[in-house]
């Protein structure tokens, strides 16, 4: 069954028709053509889809489209606004990348990341769960960015990225 919703992808407004089965990376990708996201396991494992939802992270490929009538959705190609975002600057300094292929999603993530934890939510890592101040150092940024894979190793320059961001 095909069903007509409206979502707000980077600051754009998008009327598609979607079977109800299509995941939000699928209607993303295939039909808006925003390859901004990756379709990485397609399981919800690897995070290389990761968006902002109505500013929340999610897993494009765990979501499906007709749920999220009306979302405003921001994709890594939506963080900027001119100029590259502060983490995309900064992943470029910290060469927090190799192939590239996850850099997006990991970038949506540490976006989302650092807004739950200026919002005081804390993580399995965080020492002191009801402190309104989170203090991101490179344990807590690790776990929080635990839901994002990279096969290539870039790990070790992606959390010195996230930090040089968090700590400004």
């Amino acid at each position: 069954m095909d069903l007509e919703i409206e979502l707000r992808v980077d600051g754009t407004e998008h009327r598609l028709t979607v079977d109800t089965r299509t995941s939000l990376l699928d209607a993303l990708r295939e039909q808006l053509g925003n390859t901004s996201p990756k379709k990485g396991c397609d399981h919800g494992q690897c995070g290389a889809c990761t968006l902002l939802l109505d500013g929340r992270r999610i897993l494009g490929c765990l979501a499906l489209a007709v749920a999220h009538q009306g979302a405003d959705i921001v994709t890594a190609a939506g963080l900027t606004d001119g100029e590259l975002h502060p983490l995309q600057r900064s992943f470029i300094a910290h060469d927090a990348f190799q192939c590239g292929y996850c850099t997006p999603g990991q970038i949506v993530s540490a976006a989302g990341m650092l807004q739950e934890a200026g919002e005081g939510w804390p993580s399995a890592a965080s020492k002191d769960p009801g402190a309104t101040d989170v203090v991101l150092d490179d344990e807590e940024i690790a776990e929080r960015m635990s839901g994002n894979l990279c096969r290539c190793a870039a790990y070790a320059n992606i959390v010195p990225a996230i930090a040089e961001v968090a700590h400004r």
